[in-house]
């Protein structure tokens, strides 16, 4: 009897090209124990299995409608595939910015790895709209400047600037702008090596002003136009300013101080859960730490403890249930699972780390971010041609999840991959410049 051979790859071998615009391989740090060359094939096995789980998550709804109801009493699968995604990026993401230490070729590459297949998405939800195949959410095209909202979904900053996201998964990404701004802040004054105390600062933060800190405030007192082209015009200055050599402290002290205001006091979710949502990204950044002998181990573990207990004790205290078919208790409960659920999953990639990943695991990695950002559009347009079963279908389900990961090989190839590699060319001669602002990392 002949056995199929199974294809696995080593989760040191390099491989060109990152994957997601979130992420960027992580590169070690000159102390580091391990010399890997390239990004490592457990974080890209991680954020395969989260990008499934969120877009199999927002599917359910569509296909298997009764058994999401039922699940969604006792575990939120696309809450636990965000968590995962924002604790690897904090694991890669600085490690991005101190490799070469140029403030220059960080922004340059989040540009290129994140908006292109961004503009392509909303571009066809554009297209969609305006032939009639589906509607824009939350009245996004009638209730709202079109100019503030274009701004704010090209700065990615919508979720904390009262503005709907044109596409459900991308409150996600105001978040992750949040970090890099943080992220850049800190490097620039030399306390991005602070991760653990910065972690457990804001998740306790969280919870002690949760009663005190409003929901979009800004908004809501200025307007929602103002803040929104206002918080635009003062991101670009920031990230231009910080590129430049004799301003790059001030416009990253800038934009760092924009992504804090942003969050405590015109965030669209209660701020406790936005300042937690940061403290699971400066946890993954204290683990990457940890592992390259930059900080204890110890310390590292104490840390996502603090976290996590922050998490847990936020979500059984703020959360309650938004809509007719949920519950209290269901509300609280999915949440505490689904934390659990990603600290454990990110807990066994990293126990993992040394060993052999599935090549098909590891390539869905490779396709995470057009896995993430494109299920809702395709959603869209399987609702328009091929409709919704009755009832609960999980052929649709299979159907739909096949149909995505050839739609996203395909967006891979066509849109990320070439637009990350002129991203490359484009910070290497940009670095080559005499005026190139690096700072030894």
């Amino acid at each position: 009897m002949r056995v199929a051979k199974v294809a696995w790859v080593r989760t040191e071998q390099p491989r060109p090209g990152p994957s997601a615009a979130v992420l960027e391989p992580p590169v070690p740090a000159p102390a580091g124990p391990r010399p890997d060359a390239a990004r490592l094939g457990w974080l890209d096995a991680l954020r395969g299995v989260a990008a499934v789980a969120v877009a199999l998550h927002h599917a359910a709804y569509h296909y298997v409608p009764g058994f999401r109801r039922a699940m969604l009493e006792w575990i939120d699968p696309g809450v636990a595939g965000v968590l995962v995604f924002f604790v690897v990026s904090g694991y890669i993401v600085p490690a991005s910015l101190e490799r070469g230490g140029s403030v220059r070729r960080f922004w340059t590459g989040r540009l290129f790895r994140i908006h292109p297949l961004l503009v392509v998405a909303l571009a066809a939800l554009l297209v969609m709209h305006l032939t009639g195949v589906t509607r824009l959410r939350d009245g996004l095209d009638r209730d709202f400047d079109p100019v503030a909202a274009t701004l704010a979904h090209l700065s990615m900053l919508q979720d904390l600037l009262a503005v709907p996201s044109a596409i459900n998964v991308l409150w996600t990404l105001s978040y992750e702008m949040a970090f890099y701004l943080i992220v850049v802040a800190l490097f620039a004054v030399r306390l991005h090596r602070r991760s653990a105390p910065i972690a457990l600062a804001l998740a306790g933060s969280g919870l002690a002003l949760a009663v005190v800190l409003p929901t979009a405030a800004l908004s809501r007192n200025a307007g929602v136009t103002p803040v929104a082209i206002g918080a635009a015009v003062l991101m670009a200055a920031a990230i231009v300013l910080a590129c430049l050599p004799r301003t790059r402290t001030a416009g990253a002290l800038l934009g760092g101080a924009l992504a804090a205001v942003l969050v405590l006091l015109n965030s669209r979710v209660d701020p406790w859960q936005g300042l937690v949502l940061l403290a699971f990204m400066f946890t993954g950044t204290a683990v990457y730490r940890a592992e390259r002998g930059q900080i204890r181990v110890r310390t590292a573990a104490l840390t996502a403890a603090g976290v996590l207990a922050a998490a847990l004790a936020g979500g059984a205290w703020r959360l309650h249930a938004w809509g007719p078919e949920m519950t209290e208790w269901g509300v609280k409960r999915a949440w505490l699972t689904a934390v659990v659920l990603a600290a454990a999953l990110f807990g066994l990639g990293l126990a993992l780390r040394h060993r052999r990943m599935p090549r098909a695991l590891v390539r869905l990695g490779v396709i995470s971010y057009s896995v993430y950002l494109l299920h809702p559009v395709l959603l869209m347009g399987l609702d328009a041609t091929v409709g919704r079963p009755d009832g609960d279908d999980p052929g649709y389900l299979l159907l739909f999840l096949a149909l995505l990961i050839a739609l996203s090989e395909l967006a891979y190839r066509c849109v990320e991959r070439p637009m990350q590699n002129v991203g490359r060319r484009v910070g290497r001669r940009l670095d080559a410049a005499p005026a190139a602002q690096t700072v030894p990392a």
